[in-house]
């Protein structure tokens, strides 16, 4: 059992000195407690509830072409890809941090030593870069910041710790009393026992005078001895543990906390994590990394785990000498233990960090380098895998030199490593200057075709340079999501640990991206919103900033005199977006305004408003930008006049607005009418955009599936990529749809329609290598539809494809694109199904190795379904990081989406196990395995109701009987119309 010291220094620095944070001299350390009594293992199933700092996420956008020199407002608004959310204020200076104070005015200007909140400014280039800033203050409303309560504070109700006594602290966040200043963290970790042992030194500053300091751990047994003036207690639920003292702690002394602990390493992804793999002799190797976004670290090391306690680390870990160790800074020294470990000690990190960006991997890697202005890039994998780097290394180098330039601000760190984990639940995570991915999001074969390789780019920087297409296909997605009455505003109020997790959502990234998109469009072009970001970044470096900061930095070089901060607010402070309706009446245009809610009862929030800049063309002008013209819309309804000849008007140039448009009278048909004579009329988004929103209109009930049908007869004339996948995906939600129902006269009638409108396109499709990326995307979309629609020239070719690609003992490569439909072919016969999972165990490239997975799970054989689901959660065959892409997989198919229901059920304490409730993979579960369900009988399954405290509460499960409900609506509307069209 290892022993529990606390170390503290009784030690006073001048006013001055505290709030400029002049600390250099080390802290004389006092001797004042030791203790005997171990901590219990916390009970992994009682999560720590813990709200999430609001941040500002500014996302890197990443394209092929690299050497264009292309810099448009969707690059940066993609690059700036924002999650706002919300985070309470800190408490003032001169308060006690052990009363529920009402919230402060924030919107005051704050005291010196309450600015000095710490900050984090990442430009994590090349790979999964970020800048984050976390956003003190108040929630945005449209009221502004919240008035201060006049009552009397309401008195704490203090928990119970878990030897009984009340635990001295009663809310969420952490008290304000203590800020750290830096950790020394060592870790010993045994991949043979997959156990740790570690030691943390906090160095810390006291704030408030106070009796005890309170923070987060989280399954770590922590030692201790018992001394009369020191009690150590521990609050389950909240992750929290209390050190207290007789004496007071005085403000502005420094003192060090040193916790020694153990621990087993998690086997869910999240903290310290065992991982494995199987190496290309059949060996299993093993290897340990983290995961501590949102709230692991507290699994990992006892800490102050909120981002507003940012601290410098140091970091020693021990391990064996066939392994390497990385971490945030560069290796500072190795030692040779006297046990024949070695010890890497780290670099102390440069900057300020939040817990949740700290990192370390323990592992049998191997890597290849490159110089980039004075920076040394690295991309590390397993020693068999070194030859799927080169793209990686690449494709970063070129970013990381991107934002050195965009931002006028150079990397600050010395050394960027890029790992691939090959067990690791996200796409990858922005850790300070060791980013870490899932394999299939960085390694790439030599002979990948561009559109793999544009994936593995578009993670590396998150869609950094002009992406283009695939952005627009991302904003009709979020609004699809964010039409439901179950979204939730970008600044929301979070309470639990479940919560903060479903944060990590669309709405979070995508939106904001999507409304940087509109502010840059519309208002102020691409240079002055660059240089508004740059003034922003250089003014508040090493500061912690609100929304407004932003805002007010934009506005300052708004040309127009846009008041940027009165829109934005619009945009983050409620949920949902507008429905503008266009009526036009000789020169004259009235638009009106309302929520577009897909609420099941068709009600809408009456009083929700948005300040939107509203964009649009018409007949005599309508491709070039510069025939824009914007309207600053921000009141229930607004008229504005236009020539007296314009025949039509398209509103929401290139998709580039939040908001959806509907024409009345004779508008949807002068539109329709125009494609039909001309499909280059508009642009291939302003396309796509009408056919996302008649589509969503006829979910509103705004205009009848027949109207939706003949605007689509325009379709046999179009070639472009982002309309043609749009129509697609939408025909085929309501073909699925159907075919759930058992709709079988209706299901082929759907059939034919879909093969009859696009066959010529299908027909023109090669089944030869393909060059442009743009094009690999559009014959891919068509053909894995031709051929799950048992187009016959279609699954004839796939199978030919199949068998050459079988015998020829790896001779013959299928082309990337063409790889997904040939093995979803295969699959439907049982043995090639046999042969491609035999493929699939041995297969070296990891993106071809997640299509033949896809494939496996597309089987209509029950008993392969059976085998699927299952060897996915035991993690043996199939990992457990692709359950999630399974199940999605498995729910799409007639023969697997009931299977996959019920295998949920009966698993879902297995499922949580492995991912956390609100995780991203729990909602890919819920949201794959009940989208299509459009019946009464679905509704009334009281599963989700059971679950209780294991998720009942979750936003997704509103989201998916909200969609059950939406779905039936749908049905019971537009059946009979399909019926007699079709």
């Amino acid at each position: 059992v290892n022993t529990f010291n606390h170390q503290l220094l009784i030690f006073s620095l001048p006013r001055n000195m505290i709030e400029n944070s002049m600390f250099e001299e080390e802290p004389d350390v006092v001797d004042l407690a030791k203790d005997s009594s171990t901590f219990p293992p916390f009970d992994p199933d009682e999560v720590g509830f813990e709200p999430r700092s609001s941040r500002l996420l500014v996302r890197g956008l990443g394209e092929n072409d690299m050497d264009e020199d292309e810099e448009d407002c969707e690059s940066s608004a993609r690059l700036l890809g924002m999650s706002f959310m919300n985070r309470s204020s800190a408490h003032t200076s001169h308060s006690s941090p052990y009363i529920r104070h009402a919230p402060p005015r924030s919107c005051f200007r704050p005291s010196a030593r309450t600015m000095a909140v710490s900050v984090l400014f990442l430009v994590i280039a090349a790979s999964g870069t970020m800048v984050l800033y976390f956003l003190p203050g108040c929630t945005f409303t449209k009221m502004g910041c919240p008035k201060p309560n006049e009552t009397s504070p309401i008195e704490p109700v203090y928990p119970v710790s878990t030897n009984g006594e009340l635990f001295p602290w009663a809310q969420y966040r952490l008290p304000h009393s203590i800020q750290p200043l830096s950790y020394n963290l060592t870790l010993n970790p045994d991949l043979v026992t997959m156990t740790f042992t570690g030691q943390t030194t906090i160095s810390m500053l006291v704030l408030h005078d106070t009796k005890v300091i309170v923070l987060h751990s989280s399954d770590l047994n922590i030692s201790k001895e018992d001394v009369s003036d020191v009690t150590v207690l521990e609050y389950k639920p909240r992750d929290q543990i209390a050190i207290k003292f007789s004496k007071n702690l005085k403000a502005g002394q420094k003192c060090n906390l040193i916790l020694e602990y153990s621990a087993s390493l998690s086997n869910n992804y999240n903290g310290f994590y065992n991982s494995s793999y199987t190496d290309k002799d059949g060996i299993k190797r093993v290897l340990a990394a983290t995961q501590f976004e949102p709230l692991s670290a507290r699994k990992a090391f006892p800490c102050f785990d909120e981002p507003v306690f940012k601290a410098k680390f140091l970091i020693k870990i021990s391990r064996q000498p066939n392994y390497i160790t990385l971490s945030n800074m560069p290796k500072a020294q190795t030692t040779v233990l006297p046990n024949g470990l070695m010890q890497d000690e780290f670099e102390k990190t440069s900057v300020n960090m939040s817990t949740y960006l700290v990192a370390f991997v323990v592992a049998e890697f191997a890597s290849i380098t490159q110089n980039v202005s004075g920076t040394l890039v690295s991309v590390y994998s397993v020693t068999e895998k070194k030859n799927h780097t080169d793209y990686a290394l690449a494709t970063a180098s070129k970013f990381l030199e991107f934002y050195n330039n965009y931002f006028e601000i150079k990397y600050p760190l010395e050394k960027l490593d890029l790992v691939a984990i090959p067990d690791f639940l996200a796409g990858a995570m922005e850790n300070w200057g060791l980013i870490t991915f899932r394999e299939t999001s960085l390694l790439v074969g030599k002979q990948s075709s561009l559109l793999e390789k544009q994936v593995v780019a578009s993670v590396i920087a998150h869609e950094l340079a002009h992406q283009g297409n695939s952005f627009l296909a991302v904003r009709f997605r979020v609004l699809d999501k964010d039409a439901l009455n179950s979204s939730h505003a970008v600044s929301t109020e979070v309470d639990t640990s479940e919560q903060v997790e479903e944060m990590f959502d669309s709405v979070s990234y995508e939106k904001g991206a999507s409304i940087l998109l509109m502010l840059c469009t519309s208002l102020l072009g691409e240079q002055q919103f660059r240089k508004g970001l740059i003034q922003y970044l250089k003014q508040y470096k090493g500061l912690n900033t609100n929304t407004e900061d932003l805002w007010n930095s934009l506005t300052q070089l708004s040309t127009q005199y846009w008041n940027v901060s009165e829109m934005m607010t619009s945009w983050t402070s409620q949920k949902g977006f507008p429905l503008v309706t266009m009526s036009r009446k000789g020169n004259q245009v009235t638009l009106t305004q309302e929520h577009f809610l897909l609420s099941s009862d068709g009600t809408t929030n009456a009083s929700s408003l948005w300040n939107i800049p509203v964009t649009y063309v018409n007949d005599s002008c309508s491709l070039d930008p510069t025939c824009t013209q914007v309207f600053n819309f921000k009141t229930k309804s607004a008229t504005f006049k236009v020539p007296e000849n314009v025949k039509w008007l398209k509103l929401n140039y290139k998709n580039t607005g939040f908001y959806a448009v509907h024409y009345k009278d004779e508008s949807w048909a002068a539109l329709g009418e125009a494609l039909s004579h001309n499909v280059s009329v508009l642009t291939q988004e302003d396309r796509a955009s009408l056919i996302h929103n008649v589509f969503a209109l006829s979910k509103f009930g705004r205009v009848s599936f027949l109207h939706v049908l003949n605007l689509l007869d325009y379709l046999v004339n179009e070639t472009e990529t982002s309309p043609v996948k749009e129509a697609l995906l939408q025909l085929n939600t309501i073909y699925r749809l159907l075919d759930k129902r058992q709709e079988h006269g209706l299901v082929a009638r759907m059939k034919d329609y879909m093969l009859r409108q696009f066959g010529p396109l299908i027909n023109s499709q090669t089944w030869k290598e393909e060059e442009r990326v743009s094009k690999q995307e559009l014959r891919a979309a068509l053909l894995e539809t031709a051929c799950r629609l048992d187009e016959e020239s279609c699954t004839a070719q796939a199978k030919t494809m199949f068998v050459k690609y079988k015998e020829s003992n790896g001779t013959f490569r299928i082309p990337g694109d063409l790889q997904q439909v040939v093995f979803n072919v295969a699959a439907q016969s049982s043995e090639h199904w046999t042969s491609l999972l035999e493929m699939y165990t041995h297969v070296p490239y990891d993106a071809e190795k997640r299509k033949m997975l896809l494939a496996l799970a597309s089987t209509p054989d029950v008993k392969h379904i059976s085998w699927v689901l299952a060897a996915g959660l035991q993690g043996d065959i199939i990992q457990t990081q692709e359950l999630p892409l399974v199940i999605n997989r498995v729910s799409s198919g007639f023969a697997g989406y009931l299977f996959a229901w019920d295998f949920i059920q009966q698993n879902w304490d297995r499922l949580i196990q492995k991912f956390p409730v609100g995780s991203g993979a729990i909602q890919s579960i819920i949201k794959s395995v009940t989208s299509q369900f459009s019946t009464q009988s679905h509704l009334e399954q009281d599963f989700f109701s059971r679950l209780k405290d294991r998720g009942s509460q979750m936003r997704s499960v509103q989201e998916a009987l909200e969609t059950i409900r939406l779905n039936q609506r749908w049905m019971d509307t537009n059946l009979p119309t399909l019926k007699k069209w079709l």
